[in-house]
């Protein structure tokens, strides 16, 4: 028995053919189409990145309990298990977060893996003198942004691309262990992920006049340039998708070349989409997870089954992955996971779940039947969020000393194998209660733009989240934050659509921002590492937009004008900036 996985980044379906990107000329996802079986409702679930790739190792949702952050030591993995019962697991991958401290637990559980430098302010090359960068319309400044300049300069053709040494990397462990048995191959690709960093060969399959400085990297924000600007960044999304549709094609030959498909698994598969100025929004994380970014394309061929140039519409979640390659592989899932296999499903179309839960840490807690999305939020605060973990890094950074000495040790949580873990304070990247607790019919909305204020449909739904947060044994300080019941049903008064209904509809709108900093006084338009040095800046802020800014987050926004951040932050709306500007016109006044 063999498995290829090939897993790409920021992968939106609706750019695909499969799903109605008709527009785009990928020939080999339309070759795949017809080799595998195509499904029509899957979903992730832990968002972002490195929490969804929690998922595919543990088979079970995460980001109830934490934020990004590695595997733990109570994690099942897949990998792991594969190799320890006796199948090599492979791994290739330009990924750069495994090499970052939150992700630096995932590749050592495969059999060997290879790695491929340069992608997205990757630390790779070391320059000290700083690099030329044109004038462009991101708002990216620092360690990163400067990075993936010098970077750029290594990577001047397409053979020196990391996508395309991942890819060399893949085919060559395809075409040594062909006629081997018992192997599973990993292709990992960061692409199509901002920067949409392509070539003038892939660019050249999506002409289009555009006369603006610079743009492959939004920012993740409220979409502020103009639509030749906005179909620019989708014109170069769809020139990097064109490059993985290049590569793509490289493993079906492969398996073609070989005479792979009578004993070979194939998953094709993404963690999350991206928005490209749908709703006014770029990128991801700041929003809810609307259709665009969570109901992501899947592609998988079971020789078990042989069906291939077919559709199934039973909802599957990523959290199957994992549980999918064990089976295949003869192996029993552990207790602690709650995907399902996906072998019946592929053959026939059997569900495995009625409901899909999803979300990001200390954001809007999700569900989906695969028609109605019902995604909820807090009142207020957003407190109280807590995050339990044994280890304790952040994306790229370790946990600080005054975080840890917030900690307690906790008793173990029924998925944790009998080991106590520590409980600290968490905090969110933003506030969902800007946005409302949201309900959408996909069946008559399917791009969510007419949310529904339904009290047996919201009740309905509820019931659905609460029994799968319950499942995946969410704390209790999640449903305290969300406002629902960690014990027996849901009541009328535990629905909370209708009293955040104008926070709704005002939501709809928030990404129509047509002010400017010029607009405001003076002190809007100033970077804020410069502006709050000042103590009245400092406490105008305070007052105005109900927070601070700590040293580390000012240290990553301070580039930022005012203006800019409320762009940026959904919690900042118009009349919150208004205010800040007139406290700010005071306090010079004094």
């Amino acid at each position: 028995m063999k498995a290829i996985v090939v897993m790409f980044d920021s992968l939106n379906r609706k750019y695909l053919p499969a799903y109605g990107g008709a527009w785009a000329e990928l020939a080999n996802f339309k070759r795949l189409e017809q080799k595998t079986v195509t499904f029509d409702t899957c979903y992730g679930g832990s968002m972002p990145c490195m929490p969804a790739r929690r998922e595919m190792h543990t088979g079970r949702y995460n980001f109830l309990h934490r934020s990004w952050g590695p595997l733990e030591p109570f994690d099942d993995s897949v990998p792991e298990m594969l190799r320890n019962s006796g199948v090599h697991t492979h791994l290739v991958t330009d990924h750069v977060h495994y090499w970052e401290d939150g992700g630096a637990t995932y590749h050592n559980r495969f059999s060997t893996f290879e790695f491929f430098r340069g992608q997205e302010g990757d630390p790779w090359k070391g320059e000290v003198a700083d690099p030329d960068i044109p004038q462009t319309l991101s708002w990216r400044q620092g360690t990163l942004w400067r990075q993936d300049w010098i970077n750029r300069k290594h990577l001047e053709s397409v053979d020196k691309h990391p996508q395309t040494l991942t890819f060399d990397a893949g085919v060559e462990f395809i075409a040594t262990n062909a006629k081997a048995k018992n192997w599973m191959l990993q292709i990992e690709t960061f692409d199509p992920h901002e920067p949409f960093f392509s070539y003038d060969e892939h660019k050249a399959r999506f002409p289009h006049q555009f006369n603006g400085p610079h743009f492959d990297w939004p920012d993740y924000r409220v979409v502020v340039e103009n639509e030749e600007t906005v179909e620019h960044a989708r014109m170069e999304y769809a020139a990097l998708l064109s490059m993985c549709d290049d590569s793509l094609g490289r493993v079906l030959d492969a398996m073609d070349e070989h005479d792979l498909w009578s004993d070979t698994m194939l998953i094709v598969c993404t963690d999350h989409g991206f928005l490209l100025g749908e709703r006014n929004w770029w990128g991801k994380n700041v929003q809810p997870w609307y259709e665009e970014n969570i109901h992501t394309p899947l592609f998988v061929w079971d020789p078990r089954a042989g069906k291939s140039g077919e559709r199934r519409r039973s909802l599957v979640q990523t959290v199957d992955f994992g549980p999918t390659l064990l089976d295949y592989f003869g192996l029993p899932l552990t207790p602690d996971m709650q995907g399902r296999p996906l072998r019946d499903t592929v053959a026939s179309d059997t569900p495995v779940r009625d409901a899909g839960l999803f979300g990001v840490y200390g954001g809007h807690v999700s569900v989906t039947d695969g028609r109605y999305v019902y995604m909820r939020c807090c009142e207020g605060a957003n407190q109280p969020l807590e995050q339990y973990t044994l280890m304790p890094t952040h994306m790229a950074w370790r946990f600080a000393p005054a975080e840890l000495a917030q900690a307690s040790l906790h008793p173990p949580l029924p998925f944790t194998k009998g080991a106590p873990v520590l409980r600290l304070p968490g905090r969110a990247m933003g506030n969902p209660a800007a946005f409302g607790t949201l309900l959408f019919d996909l069946a008559t909305d399917p791009d969510q733009t007419t949310p529904l204020n339904d009290a047996a449909l919201e009740r309905m739904m509820a019931e659905k989240l609460v029994t799968a947060m319950r499942a995946n044994h969410a704390p209790a300080s999640q449903f305290q934050r969300l406002g629902l019941p960690a014990e027996g049903p849901i009541g009328t008064e535990h629905l909370l659509i209708d009293k955040q209904w104008e926070r709704v509809q005002d939501s709809h709108v928030q990404g129509a921002r047509h002010d400017r900093a010029t607009d405001y006084g003076p002190s809007v338009g100033v970077p804020l590492r410069h502006l709050l040095k000042e103590p009245a800046a400092k406490q105008a802020f305070t007052d105005a937009f109900g927070f601070d800014l700590d040293a580390s987050t000012l240290n990553y926004v301070g580039h930022l004008n005012a203006w800019q951040l409320s762009v940026m932050n959904p919690a900042i709306s118009v009349e919150m900036l208004s205010n800040f500007d007139r406290l700010m016109t005071l306090a010079q006044a004094e």
